[in-house]
This record gives C-alpha cells, structure tokens and sequence, in this order.
C-alpha cells in the first residue's frame, strides 16, 4: 500500500451518537492507515484520488438511512448536532463511481430494538456497491441507549477496534470475511 492513501469517514449524526462511532472507528483506523471524518453535509461529491478506503455511516431511521422528513421528526424530538438539510442518503446520490476504492459501513440503531429488519448501513453497502465500490467487509451496527443515546463505553471501544480491523484489512494483514 502506498503511503499516500488514506481512508475517509463519511458519516451523518442527529445527536451525537454516530459521531462518537465514527470518531473511534477513525482512531482505530489511523493505526495502519491516515484517515479524516466528515460529516455527510461537508463530503466532496468526488473522493480525492488518495483515498483508499471510505467508511459510510450513520443513524438507522425507519429500517434505511435516515430521509429529510426523519430528519426533520429527530430535530423536533431533541436537539441536532448536525444540519438537518443533507445525510449520507443524499451525499451517496451524488457520490461518483468508485472503482478501485474499497468500502465499508455502519449504522448505529437502539439497543432494544436491535433484530428489527433493516438498516442505513445494509441500505449504504447497496448504494455504495451500486457505484462500483469493493465492499471490504459485512454492515456493522453499534447500539444505542435510547434514541437520543447515550452510545455505551463497551459500543465505542468495539467501533475503535471494528476500525482496527478495517486497517487490517486494507493493509493486507487480515483477510476479509
């Protein structure tokens, strides 16, 4: 791997949650690879050419990614870290092909209702691969308290290690499963 590759974390955060996720994933990442977050509303259209790896994630709302109107209800709910007017949904429809760019996704999703269908990272891995990325590896799911959190120490250590895992892979000392 050269070492002018790098990884980016795209992710979409109503309250906080997604954020602390992406954040560990990011740490546990730079332990092999130079890797940046961004949240959804700041990611460029097109991946720099330097990026090797892109990580997509953010909040399941209503079994997918989240929708300007399930944006909206999160906002009246509870205060929003993030602007509500553009999520990962709406950057991956803009989001140029992705040939020879690997890729991996995540959601965070309540705790209590953790074995209900769907998923805003099986949703993005869809798209994603929809565009030509190389999935590196299964969605991944981190829970949360409650819908407005908090996200569990243990939730945020395992993301830190998941992104450990993700360099691993990317470097070529592990083999995907």
């Amino acid at each position: 791997m050269s070492e002018a590759t790098r990884a980016l974390i795209v992710y979409e955060s109503m309250y906080g949650n997604t954020e602390k996720i992406a954040t560990a994933i990011r740490d546990g990442l730079r332990r092999t690879l130079p890797t940046e977050t961004v949240p959804a509303y700041q990611a460029p259209a097109e991946l720099p050419g330097d990026v090797r790896l892109v990580v997509v994630g953010g909040p399941t709302h209503a079994f997918s990614m989240s929708r300007a109107s399930t944006r909206r209800d999160a906002q009246n709910q509870h205060e929003v870290v993030m602007p509500i007017e553009a999520g990962i949904r709406d950057w991956l429809e803009t989001l140029a092909d992705g040939k020879h760019v690997d890729a991996a996704t995540f959601d965070t999703r309540i705790t209590k209702v953790r074995r209900l269908p769907g998923s805003a990272a099986k949703s993005a891995a869809k798209v994603l691969r929809h565009h030509g990325f190389r999935m590196l590896t299964a969605p991944a799911s981190f829970y949360v308290d409650e819908t407005t959190g908090p996200i569990g120490a243990d939730e945020v250590e395992r993301a830190r290690r998941w992104g450990e895992e993700l360099g691993r892979m990317v470097s070529g000392s592990a083999v995907a499963s």
